[in-house]
């Protein structure tokens, strides 16, 4: 048997909720009028709606909690691509740690002192492979760029980016590296020989080529320039590598490729210990380049989500 209580009549608030007296005219909360604007409902109805709200309210709350737990369960799994490209990347990690901790047992251990120029001469095995990575780098630079520009595709414009910024710090090393090596041999920091100052030439041109690529979109016609600009810095390193043979320099006449053979002109230990550096430097250079090269693509996958936001809205 029903309660008589349930079927009581009750009046509610239409300004702030608040139960009130059937014989009221003004709300004791809030002091909103009555007379003609409170809503009567019996005690079953009302307790009906507070049911229904509750129910509503903990099926929505599942539903969130459903789209939050797969969507935390889709960023914390990554795809099989992805897993594959993470594993060779801590692959390479490993293989280059490991590179250069041999380099530097050889270079400090295990090659003998030079008898002439002395301890300063163990500077080589840093020089001589930033030298030959910044060439490779740019040489890069020089084929994606001819590349973008004749299939206009995006992903070659990428590596030349790429390449550039590592031949940059590759070639900085070797501005670098050279006035050390330079000073206790030559007496001087710095001289103006044909050599180094067309690969200050070479810096100074992929350094303007950064600056242009910084201040150019994706697939803009300053991007095309600066692949123009990519192209054009490359012919210099010819000039660089024959500029000792052609001219009377400081610097000194090639060591490794010699008209007599590959290392003729050095200690069999020296060309070791510069083969082993070379080999860290290289595994450097990929390393470096992979990981610009994702960057590069995250941030235009970046760019497309938030066109397609901008466009939908």
């Amino acid at each position: 048997m029903m309660n008589p209580e349930m079927n009581e009549e009750v009046n509610y608030c239409n300004q702030c909720g608040v139960k009130i007296s059937s014989d009221a005219k003004f709300c004791p909360n809030c002091g909103h009028d009555l007379k003609n604007s409170s809503t009567k409902i019996t005690l079953d109805k009302a307790i009906k709606v507070e049911v229904t709200n509750v129910t509503v309210e903990k099926v929505l709350k599942k539903v969130f909690k459903t789209k939050e737990k797969t969507s935390k369960s889709d960023l914390e799994t990554p795809s099989p691509a992805v897993q594959e490209n993470q594993e060779e990347s801590n692959i390479l990690v490993w293989l280059t740690g490991l590179a250069f901790l041999a380099a530097m047992i050889a270079i400090f251990i295990y090659v003998p002192t030079e008898r002439t120029e002395g301890v300063v001469q163990r500077v080589m095995y840093f020089h001589v492979p930033s030298a030959w990575l910044s060439f490779f780098a740019f040489f890069v630079v020089f084929i994606s760029s001819i590349l973008f520009l004749w299939k206009k595709e995006r992903e070659w414009d990428i590596y030349a980016h790429a390449s550039a910024e590592i031949g940059v710090i590759f070639c900085s090393l070797v501005l670098i590296t050279g006035p050390i090596w330079a000073r206790p041999i030559w007496g001087a920091w710095w001289v103006w020989d044909a050599r180094l100052t067309s690969t200050l030439i070479l810096w100074i041109i992929y350094v303007a080529y950064l600056m242009l690529r910084a201040q150019s979109d994706a697939g803009s016609m300053r991007a095309r320039y600066a692949a123009v600009l990519g192209i054009v810095g490359f012919l210099n390193i010819p000039f660089i590598h024959f500029s000792v043979l052609w001219w009377r320099t400081f610097h000194p006449q090639p060591k490794v490729i010699t008209n007599e053979g590959i290392g003729k002109g050095m200690d069999p230990t020296m060309l070791a210990t510069l083969g082993v550096s070379l080999c860290a430097f290289t595994l450097l250079y990929f390393l470096l380049m992979g990981v610009r090269v994702r960057q590069e693509k995250l941030k235009d996958e970046i760019d497309r989500l938030k066109r397609e936001k901008l466009y939908s809205a």
